[in-house]
């Protein structure tokens, strides 16, 4: 028996809705899926999310800066793996993509030579606190809106808190653990 193309075309698209039609019917057979009481994902009022990120900021920023008492700074070495692609750490050496990052605890922020920061760094003002390196660290574009860095932050406060121990033992000197 010999079908014709369009034939066999009809024949293709019918034997493809029974195995659509019947694998369908052997998973409801095999799964019983329950109505959720509640959303798995609840949605929340712009005015509390406000309220709730800045608790959350604030209760970050405390977390990790009680973590730098038993941070450990060969660990911040390991995460800085991640941000030596841009920036150079040596006393005295050269800005890359990002500056150099020695002795950055307590600088001023926007402030090494022969780079050339975004208007909304210099324009942050400041000194490197803990408290800052932190915020920064988390969510550069959410601590500096308009900066040029693009990474996307640390979020394990752990990590942040390594990474800080490790940044201010660059420095022949370095600044007092609050």
């Amino acid at each position: 028996m010999h079908f014709s193309g369009w034939e066999k075309i009809g024949f293709g698209m019918l034997i493809a809705a029974w195995v659509a039609f019947g694998s369908n019917m052997i998973g409801n057979a095999l799964v019983d899926a329950e109505k959720l009481e509640k959303s798995a994902y609840q949605v929340v009022a712009a005015d509390d999310t406000e309220k709730t990120d800045a608790k959350a900021e604030s209760a970050v920023a405390d977390d990790t800066l009680t973590l730098l008492a038993s941070a450990d700074a060969g660990k911040g070495e390991k995460v800085f793996k991640k941000c030596k692609a841009c920036h150079t750490t040596e006393e005295g050496g050269k800005s890359k993509v990002g500056p150099n990052l020695w002795d950055v605890v307590g600088r001023a922020k926007g402030s090494v030579g022969g780079f050339k920061f975004s208007a909304a760094m210099t324009d942050k003002g400041g000194d490197w606190s803990y408290q800052d390196l932190d915020g920064f660290l988390a969510s550069p574009k959410g601590f500096v809106s308009g900066t040029k860095m693009s990474f996307a932050g640390i979020k394990k406060a752990s990590d942040r808190a390594a990474l800080i121990l490790f940044l201010r033992s660059l420095s022949a000197s370095p600044k007092a653990l609050p």
